[in-house]
């Protein structure tokens, strides 16, 4: 059993990253066209607007991120208020389109957009976080390890950057996923994200913010790590068994395309890890003074599970949408977009691989 999970575990694109890098410089060099210059990962190739591993690189893949978070997750609020109330009121909102009609009906279409404000702050901010830390941390703990073990293992590097990124990520959301929650499931408590803000404060204090931030930690953790490690290694399968070509022959659009559809099958499987802590935090940010343990009391294992399909729906198009943003920030900023991870030489002459 250890033996599948280490290998399970062995699959950073960091080694390959690295390897591209220096295989391409040492071609222009060979041309004469980069000279006196010494080969290094963070060198800009020509056309590139910074250099990997820079911090402009860095702020830009941060940029990249509150695009791609913010937009997407605002334009699903109508979505969103519906799987929250069908969680926190499954006798009411018996199902999605049952949600929409008594939403509609109770509060117009305007209420169907309830919530857009904390929605569009708090997922830029968490945006920002989780995309521009996660290039930080592959990078860093890249180095850490070593070009063989961060390609060996590059699963779980994926794993652990993503962890500590939305570690970071979801201090900066939790306040913002309180208002939303509660202008969303709670008639008559607020209808904008001024007027939350303050009486979340009035009533509850500093803690009323991040009373639902561990609940957060334990929905957005393993979604966020899901999402990183799925879509790395769906892209690399993509291109080595789907894609009749390599990466480097591919048209920009063939390759965002490559990416939306890998983005959609690591949404899904998101979407299945972080639905039962999802609820909690829904039913947990509505009722004032509950604790993580009575909430789970009180939905008991099915009710964590309710709302799972429009969750499915609204995830795997965000994640997909999210990962296509992203990627096409990086091609629009000429950004480094480093190819699928590669065996580096050393590890191909250890193992005799040609």
């Amino acid at each position: 059993m250890w033996s599948s999970l280490l290998e399970a575990a062995k699959s950073n694109p960091f080694g390959g990253i690295r390897q591209a890098q220096l295989d391409k410089r040492q071609a222009l060099d060979n041309q004469g066209i980069v000279t006196g210059r010494s080969i290094s990962a963070a060198s800009a190739l020509p056309g590139d607007s910074c250099e990997f591993g820079s911090n402009h690189y860095f702020m830009l893949c941060g940029l990249g991120g509150i695009l791609s978070c913010g937009l997407t997750h605002t334009m699903v609020t109508p979505l969103d208020l519906v799987k929250c109330r069908i969680q926190v009121n499954p006798q009411k909102y018996t199902s999605v389109l049952n949600g929409f009609r008594v939403t509609r009906a109770e509060d117009g279409v305007k209420g169907l957009v309830k919530g857009w404000a904390p929605t569009f702050f708090g997922y830029s901010i968490q945006g920002m976080f989780k995309f521009g830390l996660y290039e930080v941390f592959k990078v860093q703990y890249s180095n850490l390890v070593g070009e063989e073990m961060s390609y060996e293992y590059r699963t779980s590097l994926y794993l652990v950057s993503s962890a500590s990124a939305e570690f970071f990520a979801d201090i900066g959301l939790a306040p913002f996923e309180a208002a939303k929650v509660k202008i969303q499931t709670t008639p008559g408590f607020a209808n904008t994200l001024r007027e939350a803000m303050p009486k979340i404060y009035g009533e509850e204090g500093l803690s009323g913010f991040y009373k639902g931030l561990v609940p957060l930690w334990l929905r957005q953790i393993p979604y966020t790590m899901m999402k990183f490690a799925c879509f790395e290694r769906t892209v690399e399968l993509l291109y080595k068994f789907v894609v009749p070509k390599p990466r480097q022959d591919c048209t920009k659009g063939e390759q965002l395309l490559v990416t939306f559809a890998a983005g959609y099958i690591a949404g899904v499987f998101c979407a299945v890890v972080s639905h039962p802590a999802d609820s909690v935090v829904s039913k947990l940010n509505q009722e004032k003074g509950a604790s993580a343990v009575d909430v789970l009391k009180k939905l008991g294992f099915g009710g964590m599970w309710k709302g799972l399909a429009p969750r499915i729906v609204m995830i795997g198009t965000l994640t997909a949408a999210q990962w296509f943003i992203y990627d096409a920030v990086k091609v629009w900023l000429r950004m480094p977009r480093p190819p699928p991870p590669e065996m580096p030489a050393s590890l191909k002459k250890k193992y005799g691989v040609s």
